[in-house]
């Protein structure tokens, strides 16, 4: 037994970030970012601690402002806060809505970071999320040719990590919980960390990105136990959610590092590339990808709107 917690021991190989926007579990946990999501800004907006920010989202939108408007300046609002607990970046999200439209994603992460350079914050703390469709991807291309930095989410299948690390994006968010949870009701069958079908997929893409020299950072997200975590470890950032933040600080069983920039640089591995219509057909192909992609924009625009009624209210 190391008398180390998993918690540091894994920061010593990966960075660790804060998957939540609970300000208090980023103090207790001390991530060097944090990411957001419609569901859990819908979750924290809930809360009576942080009120006041919706209250406050709703004074600061000009009079006849739509909602979407008004989300924006909350979620932005979130962020600085957030970016006062955490040393690094935050994660702000597109609305989910836009998940097919290039150019109304571009105009809507111009407006966001806007707002936040507007609040004094620079560009280089904000990743920008944007679901891994095509159409997502080839937004992203576009605005990091204008400096914006991307986080690409609702990553399934490697397809998708290909299309964006060609696009050279920032940074990936490929959802293992998520592909472990279709493989569960698919098959019946449980998985240990090491077989676990998530697990797999993040360390095919992070030996791939490596080995072809890719600087798009890999950020495995969803995470379900820690058993997934610890196989990752070594993974460039993975986000973590406080309840498994908090298993980590609790154990000390030691933590080796799994995955490793020169092992994947000596893997054999052929180079791919996608175009449009040969990136459509693969993630066709990879029935949990195309279920897991849409099932995850139906859920984040589902909390989009739920968000849009709690604000409504807050109007009246």
């Amino acid at each position: 037994m190391s008398s180390t917690s998993q918690l540091d021991q894994l920061k010593q190989f990966t960075v660790v970030v804060a998957d939540t926007g609970d300000f208090a579990s980023m103090k207790q946990f001390a991530p060097r970012d944090a990411t957001t999501n419609p569901s859990l800004i819908l979750k924290a907006a809930a809360m009576p601690d942080y009120a006041w920010i919706v209250d406050q989202a709703v004074k600061d939108a000009p009079a006849g402002a739509d909602l979407g408007a008004v989300i924006d300046g909350l979620l932005v609002l979130f962020g600085r806060e957030i970016l006062k607990i955490v040393p690094g970046r935050v994660s702000t999200e597109v609305d989910a809505r836009l998940s097919f439209d290039t150019a109304g994603t571009i105009a809507k992460a111009r407006d966001i970071i806007a707002r936040y350079e507007k609040a004094g914050i620079g560009r280089e703390r904000i990743l920008i999320k944007i679901a891994s469709t095509w159409e997502g991807i080839k937004a992203a291309e576009q605005l990091e040719k204008d400096g914006i930095r991307c986080n690409l989410t609702l990553l399934f299948s490697f397809a998708q990590a290909v299309a964006c690390a060609e696009a050279k994006v920032q940074l990936i968010s490929p959802f293992v919980g998520r592909i472990l949870d279709w493989y569960k009701k698919s098959t019946g069958k449980d998985y240990t960390p090491a077989e676990d079908p998530g697990v797999k997929s993040v360390t095919e893409i992070y030996t791939y990105y490596k080995k072809f020299g890719y600087k798009t950072e890999v950020m495995g997200a969803s995470f379900r136990n820690t058993g997934e975590i610890t196989e990752l470890a070594g993974c460039d950032l993975l986000t973590i959610s406080p309840q498994l933040l908090g298993e980590l600080a609790q154990s000390q069983a030691p933590v080796g590092r799994k995955l490793d920039p020169a092992a994947a640089r000596a893997a054999t591995l052929a180079k791919v590339s996608f175009d449009e219509k040969s990136f459509r057909f693969a993630l066709n192909e990879d029935a949990m990808a195309t279920e897991k992609t849409a099932e995850g924009i139906r859920q984040f625009s589902a909390d989009i709107v739920k968000l849009e009624q709690l604000l409504a209210k807050k109007r009246d």
